[in-house]
């Protein structure tokens, strides 16, 4: 005689959590809380690296192009050095705002216009920009700026009250 019977239910568990996704939480915890100031910090140190140089003539490898850009942006009224302290001036007052997470708006309102500076030559120079094999190395020195275009992007998004926030996956 055969005997049939019901299986049993499976009962099914959710997996258990390795110590490998601990990990990965609470690092992505930590990114999600910080990675923004960090960001901001090191984006106004390189502002004030960059402006260091410029308050000493000669000592910025940018110096030609930034005096040159700041006389054609003003149609020749500020050339020379004072391009280059108005450029120092201006650098500075972007990094002492953003590393010290004071007056972040207005630093960031003259990032603003400093970027359109910035990132100019890529237009009033195209000669020095590029080549026939593709950027010179200014035009790579002027481009790599889209980076610091994106951070403050972020930086002023943050600034404005978005929040980076994690989703869990269920």
């Amino acid at each position: 005689m055969t005997t049939i019977t019901n299986p049993r239910p499976r009962v099914t568990t959710a997996p258990s959590r390795t110590i490998v996704n601990v990990m990965l939480d609470r690092l992505a915890d930590v990114l999600t809380a910080h990675s923004i100031t960090v960001l901001r910090i090191s984006l106004g140190l390189v502002f004030l690296v960059f402006a260091s140089f410029k308050f000493v003539s000669g000592a910025s490898p940018a110096e030609e192009l930034a005096v040159a850009t700041v006389g054609k942006l003003t149609f020749g009224v500020v050339t020379g050095t004072a391009a280059l302290l108005l450029t120092a001036v201006t650098e500075t007052i972007i990094g002492l705002t953003l590393v010290t997470g004071r007056f972040v708006k207005v630093g960031l309102i003259v990032l603003a216009g400093a970027l359109v500076g910035i990132m100019s030559p890529l237009l009033l120079f195209p000669d020095q920009m590029w080549s026939g094999n593709g950027p010179t190395l200014t035009g790579q020195y002027v481009f790599k700026d889209i980076v610091l275009v994106a951070a403050g992007l972020v930086v002023a998004a943050h600034a404005l009250g978005a929040r980076l926030r994690r989703t869990h996956d269920s």
